[in-house]
C-alpha cells in the first residue's frame, strides 16, 4: 500500500456515556449510519462500541485531511463495518466516497479497541500499487 495518510483517535467512554445519556438519539442520528444504530442497539452495553466507532470516524477523518476538500466530510459519510471475517473496515459515503474515486480508489485499514474506560482507533489510507 502506498500510504497517503495516517490518522488516530481516542475517546473517553465516560463522555460518550454522558453524550447518549443527555442527547440519546439525537446524537446517535448525528453520528451514526441507519447500520451502525442498528448494530449498536444490539450491543448490552453499547458505550464501548459506540465510542470506539467515533474513534474509527475521527481516525478516518484526520487520515482523508491528506486530500484537498476532506475538511467537508461529515460523520455519517465514515462507516464502520464488518468485513466478511468479521474484521472492523470502513464504508465511505457521499464527500468521503467521492474523493476516494477521485484518487484513485482509495483503500482503508482500520483498527479499533476499547477498555472499561477508552477507545482508541487508528487508520491508513492509501492506493494499492
Amino acid at each position: 500500500m502506498n500510504v497517503i495518510g495516517v490518522g488516530v483517535d481516542l475517546v473517553d467512554l465516560e463522555r460518550i456515556a454522558r453524550l447518549l445519556a443527555s442527547k440519546g438519539d439525537q446524537a446517535m442520528q448525528r453520528f451514526f449510519t441507519d447500520d451502525e444504530r442498528a448494530y449498536l442497539q444490539t450491543r448490552p452495553e453499547p458505550t464501548g462500541h459506540a465510542a470506539a466507532r467515533i474513534a474509527a470516524k475521527e481516525a478516518v477523518y484526520k487520515a482523508l485531511q491528506a486530500l484537498p476538500e476532506a475538511r467537508g466530510v461529515g460523520w455519517r459519510e465514515i462507516e464502520v463495518v464488518r468485513d466478511p471475517d468479521g474484521r472492523p473496515a470502513i464504508r465511505l459515503h457521499g464527500l468521503a466516497a467521492e474523493l476516494a474515486a477521485r484518487h484513485g480508489g482509495l483503500t482503508v485499514q482500520v483498527s479499533l479497541t476499547h477498555s472499561a474506560v477508552s477507545a482508541g482507533a487508528v487508520a491508513v489510507i492509501g492506493t494499492v500499487p
